[in-house]
């Protein structure tokens, strides 16, 4: 199915007006959202996370979706109404619309949960309360993911107030409950409701621009790897003084694994492990250490250009670290440590033959002959995007006009579990990602936040993607 690209310019106007006179009915939008802290990781309560569902769910029904329903892993939905989502999973949100005879469906993903807060006193504002700034909206989840339902319900808003609501198109609306923790039950749940997702296009909001007035179309992402390795080379606890000498202790010999896991240049000396280099925009060294907040004297790691490091290489990260606290630390040889790593994975390579690869890493390079005991944890296939496809050309016109300036095609780093899984389900469907972050937005991290101008360019953009399927198609 093919469509034009161009809008008539009234439509053009008139989408960029009803986006602009309901800019400050979406703020309160995203104000409510955030102050909903739903945490998917096991170890918060889950209370939080149901009620962020049965928001999103409200927010649906109030769209026009009046069958919207909240759906787990076990296939028990609570589309009734009241009560908790069912089941172990994280709570997702779908609705459904049917496209009218001729019009394309289009899937629409975004994703309710966030991540922990981590330190507060590294936060400005409160984590869960929107700050509002001229040019910027402070909060956790203000970008990553809850501006990407914003989006959605915002843009086609926008197309309904100029076309009015019964103009044909359907739509296929996902909202994910556990994507930050690795979307560890989304596969099942796709078995059991992937055919609601069935559609002609998706429109993945979980990315953003390439700065600030620029946008871009995410043709790349990287995979994900992670799991956990303990070293162990005591039975038990042994006095430091009594017996340290002779004697390895779980730390130290923890600390020279993970060193064998990467070259000095910093790069990851994994064998098996496939890269290439990019072929984006550029990034400069000065602009990339003030995003990311690096000080001039920490050194960059691994080689070819940041692009490439970011989106076309893998990257292995050391995240947690069981052992003693510095605080209980007793005069004690440690007899066991463990470490979670986090390895991204570029476009080429196959997560089950990279996790094999980490774990013949760590059982052929454990120092002082310690046991090694590798537990594998999430995966998540690496996904790319042809830019010159049709739907592709659209979506880069629409975020171009919306900004007024012409788009990139650019990759992330990051990983979205659900882009990979509806690529094996449904093959033929166009993946397009898109989003409201910018490189401050700091997701994941203190102060994340979400540009005003940004959002709601985003939205405009999706608006005119929409429109033109439709203007298209009739």
């Amino acid at each position: 199915m093919e469509f034009s690209t161009q809008l008539p310019g009234k439509t053009i106007k008139a989408l960029a007006s009803a986006v602009d006179s309901g800019m400050h009915r979406h703020v309160e939008t995203l104000a409510k959202l955030v102050e909903v802290p739903g945490i998917a990781w096991p170890e918060f309560d889950r209370q939080p996370l149901d009620a962020s569902a049965r928001q999103v769910r409200k927010l649906l029904r109030e769209a026009g979706f009046p069958l919207a329903a909240i759906h787990s892993a076990s296939g028990e939905g609570s589309a009734s109404g009241e009560g908790s989502a069912s089941g172990e999973g994280g709570p997702a949100v779908i609705a459904t619309r049917a496209a009218a005879a001729g019009m394309p469906t289009v899937l629409l993903y975004a994703h309710h949960d966030v991540q922990p807060v981590g330190p507060l006193d590294e936060w400005e504002t409160e984590p869960f309360v929107l700050a509002q700034g001229r040019d910027r909206l402070w909060g956790r989840g203000a970008a990553d993911d809850k501006s990407g339902i914003v989006l959605h319900l915002a843009a086609i808003q926008a197309l309904e107030q100029v076309v009015g609501p019964l103009n044909g198109l359907g739509y296929a609306i996902f909202i994910e409950g556990e994507e930050e923790c690795g979307s560890p039950t989304l596969r099942p749940l796709l078995d059991q409701a992937g055919q609601q997702l069935r559609a002609d296009v998706a429109v993945v909001a979980d990315s953003g621009s390439w700065k600030i007035g620029t946008p871009a179309l995410t043709t790349s992402l990287r995979g994900l790897v992670d799991g956990t390795i303990e070293v162990r080379v005591l039975e038990h606890a042994l006095h430091s003084g009594t017996y340290g000498g002779p004697l390895p202790d779980a730390l130290t010999a923890l600390a020279r694994l993970m060193s064998t896991f990467h070259h000095d240049d910093g790069s990851v000396a994994v064998e098996g492990i496939a890269s290439a280099e990019s072929e984006g925009p550029e990034l400069g060294e000065n602009r990339f250490r003030r995003e990311a907040g690096v000080p001039a004297s920490v050194d960059l790691i691994g080689k070819g250009s940041l692009t490439s490091r970011l989106w076309t290489q893998p990257a292995l990260s050391f995240i947690g670290l069981d052992a003693q606290t510095v605080g209980a630390a007793a005069n004690t040889l440690l007899p066991s440590a463990t470490v979670k790593f986090s390895l991204r994975l570029p476009p080429g390579n196959d997560p089950v033959e990279a996790m094999e690869a980490v774990r013949r890493h760590a059982l052929c390079h454990a120092p002082f002959g310690a046991e090694v005991t590798f537990t594998p944890g999430s995966m998540s296939r690496p996904y790319s995007v042809n830019p010159t496809s049709v739907m592709a050309k659209k979506a880069l016109w629409a975020l171009g006009t919306a900004w007024g300036n012409e788009a990139v095609c650019m990759g992330t780093g990051g990983s979205i579990p659900f882009v990979a899984a509806l690529a094996e389900r449904f093959p033929d469907c166009p993946i397009l990602i898109t989003g409201a972050e910018d490189p401050d937005s700091r997701a994941h991290g203190a102060n994340e936040s979400v540009h005003r101008g940004e959002l709601r360019n985003a939205i405009l953009a999706e608006a005119l993607f929409l429109a033109s399927l439709r203007e298209a198609s009739t």
